[in-house]
């Protein structure tokens, strides 16, 4: 880490003080994640810190969500997480057609949450460093206008930004289907830049086999190009973390 990066972090310890809160439990690169994500900036980053801070307290008071809060979502079996990509980053695949708009909003709220906790937790080594990431693979094959969901889409992405700041590595778009061109530029107005520039639509076989080439060949599932069975994310049990 660089003199100025250091200086800034220390300063955002200050401020996060300053707000009335504590950054004593976490380390540096949990806070680092909160200054990219508010441009280095150490009071900003500072507020995001705090407000999710207090987030999660209300929200996930007891530190994660269980399967049985989320059973319906889970039962429609449209979420799958896979091994590690070849640098090492948690792949989770959407089948976006098993989805369907949801009726419940905080409990679908909930199942985000309980999704994105537990495929980040999936690249942790033992113990959680902070800086972890994840990628997400979105298949829209033989999506239908029953399965279309903008409202879930922005709610996922305004979570991941307001809740997961870069915790994002990758997300990469498959299949889609020429009708969703309009809903995905609707979807794009409520994305930050710096989200938008880690989305990567695949239109074409070079662009395959690219994806193929990043993400890799063991984890991805067959129909993607790889050799991976597809895992649904209820039958994933992660490890205990140490101490």
């Amino acid at each position: 880490m660089d003199k100025n990066q250091e200086l800034k972090l220390t300063q955002m310890k200050t401020c996060v003080q300053n707000l009335g809160s504590s950054t004593e439990k976490y380390g540096d690169p949990t806070l680092e994640r909160f200054l990219i994500a508010r441009s280095m900036d150490p009071n900003k980053a500072a507020k995001m810190f705090v407000s999710w801070q207090k987030w999660r307290a209300s929200f996930v008071p007891s530190g994660f969500i269980p399967d049985s809060e989320v059973i319906d979502q889970l039962e429609t079996e449209k979420i799958y997480l896979q091994g590690l990509s070849k640098d090492g980053h948690p792949v989770m695949v959407v089948k976006a057609c098993k989805h369907f708009p949801a009726k419940d909003q905080p409990q679908f709220k909930k199942f985000v949450v309980h999704l994105l906790d537990k495929v980040i937790a999936r690249g942790f080594k033992g113990k959680e460093i902070g800086n972890e990431k994840l990628i997400a693979v979105l298949d829209l094959d033989q999506i239908g206008y029953k399965n279309v969901d903008a409202r879930g889409f922005i709610t996922g992405f305004q979570f991941l930004q307001a809740y997961y700041p870069e915790r994002l590595k990758k997300c990469y778009i498959l299949n889609m289907p020429w009708f969703f061109v309009s809903v995905w530029k609707m979807i794009s107005r409520f994305l930050e830049k710096a989200t938008l520039e880690k989305i990567v639509i695949i239109s074409n076989e070079e662009e395959k086999k690219q994806f193929i080439r990043e993400v890799g060949e063991d984890v991805l599932p067959e129909e993607f190009g790889g050799h991976a069975k597809l895992v649904e994310l209820q039958d994933v049990v992660l490890p205990p973390l140490e101490g």
